[in-house]
């Protein structure tokens, strides 16, 4: 065949990589006497499954492509309810039965627990959703060159999915978004071009609490409100008027070549700069850039098994490493003596007092350090703490901070983890310091997607 054609292969499924999608191979003959092996990436599959694949560059090594057909299907194969599913990216696995999901994520958490020493078998079934719908308080979404509204292309960042539902984000979330929609359409203004880096509007931020039905919206821009002030005016009125929960309403002005949601300039368009939400009993103020969970339901479980987990007493002293805003730290403070948290996000620590403080909590102490140096202050202060409870982010806290949590010597730690692979590598450096891993319960925030959560206990021996 002509090294510049198209070649159409039936391949088998093998494995699915880190993002989700399937892996296999062929082999090509290639009119030599050597086959060569071509390395597919085929999303939207399943393990198992024969499939037909056309590939545009097949004399490369690899190469990614969607499935023409499924020839022979995975009988844990389901028809994705989401129109959009082919060609949104904002979900991998609408087209997996969620049992099947939940088992192949509790596999992978083993696989890493295994490939580091430790017990596969002490990892759980994993807590999964009732209704695996809906779910998120918060959603992203960008504005295309071309005039569309919604999310990324699958595999092709540059192109927007103009989105009519979003299954996977709460509804008055996607209503605005349609709202937002349908102004800038009327108004004909131009959606951002990441290549020429022109036009005006970015990104659209929904937050929506299920608990007080208080919504925020957030609209990215590269030129001041003030520049379309008509417009603006129409925009407040339509939402003002449609989305009683409204609450909060800003214009960011982000003129960066960089392609993160980020503002320079705040304005304040309608209502305040901060929403209330509420998490297992706890009142919360979340303002646009507040780390909080995306799945309050699911959330609230990783809740109570840290607490399960952790049977702290009403004369314990603890630490929450990497405390964020105090999610953990205030249920845990109206169970323990004292509870110091320490999150090197200086903005997350002030809305920690803040919440404390709503919430009637005056047994906390939120310290603005990187983890080491905190811990290393509150040994001075306290002596051994009964208890250590950390959640860092996906890449995990890493060795030296292990380490120094092994020295520090607490009889129990809990660890919370939105990444099994970096979760299985930071507590080998326990073993050492006589942990054994006695727990560990797979909790799912984020079905259709390869992401698994986790509570685990260790206890020194």
């Amino acid at each position: 065949m002509s090294n510049n054609k198209a070649e159409t292969y039936e391949v088998k499924i093998d494995m699915l990589d880190k993002k989700g999608s399937g892996r296999g191979h062929v082999w090509r003959d290639g009119g030599g006497i050597n086959p060569r092996k071509l390395k597919l990436t085929v999303p939207q599959t399943l393990i198992g499954e024969e499939v037909q694949v056309t590939v545009a560059n097949p004399d490369r090594k690899r190469a990614r492509a969607l499935p023409d057909e499924i020839i022979k299907p995975s009988v844990e194969r389901t028809v994705a309810p989401c129109p959009h599913f082919d060609k949104c990216g904002g979900c991998v696995w609408q087209h997996w039965d969620y049992q099947g999901q939940l088992a192949y994520k509790v596999a992978e958490v083993r696989r890493f627990l295994a490939g580091n020493g430790f017990d596969p078998d002490v990892a759980a079934d994993a807590i999964g959703m009732e209704t695996p719908w809906e779910y998120r308080n918060k959603m992203e979404f960008t504005f295309g060159p071309e005039g569309g509204l919604g999310l990324h292309e699958l595999g092709n960042f540059r192109n927007v999915i103009d989105l009519d539902t979003c299954l996977i984000a709460g509804g008055p979330m996607v209503q605005a978004m349609l709202e937002v929609s349908r102004w800038q359409k009327d108004h004909d203004l131009p959606g951002y071009d990441k290549d020429a880096h022109a036009g005006l509007l970015r990104n659209l931020m929904t937050r929506y609490s299920q608990k007080t039905g208080e919504l925020m919206l957030a609209i990215f821009a590269t030129d001041s409100p003030k520049a379309h002030q008509k417009a603006v005016d129409d925009l407040i009125s339509r939402l003002s008027s449609k989305f009683s929960g409204l609450v909060s309403f800003m214009w960011m002005e982000n003129t960066d070549w960089a392609d993160v949601a980020q503002a320079e300039h705040t304005h304040l368009l309608y209502g305040r700069d901060y929403i209330h939400d509420e998490m297992y009993g706890y009142k919360y103020r979340i303002w646009f850039d507040t780390f909080f969970q995306t799945n309050p339901e699911q959330a609230e479980k990783l809740v109570e098994l840290a607490i399960e987990m952790a049977e702290v007493g009403s004369e314990d002293r603890m630490i929450d490493l990497f405390c964020g805003v105090g999610t953990f730290s205030l249920p845990f403070a109206k169970r323990v003596k004292a509870l110091a948290g320490i999150e090197i996000v200086e903005t997350s620590i002030e809305s920690a007092k803040r919440n404390a403080k709503d919430n009637g909590i005056n047994n906390t102490y939120f310290l603005a350090k990187d983890a080491r140096r905190g811990m290393d202050e509150i040994l001075q202060t306290w002596g051994t703490p009964d208890l250590l409870m950390l959640d860092p982010p996906r890449s995990g806290a890493g060795g030296k901070v292990m380490r120094r949590i092994g020295r520090l010597g607490t009889d129990r730690v809990v660890y919370v983890s939105c990444n099994p692979e970096s979760f299985a590598e930071d507590i080998t450096w326990l073993r050492e310091y006589g942990y054994e891993l006695k727990r560990v319960q797979p909790v799912d925030l984020f079905p259709h997607t390869v992401h698994i959560e986790l509570v685990a206990l260790l206890e020194k021996a």
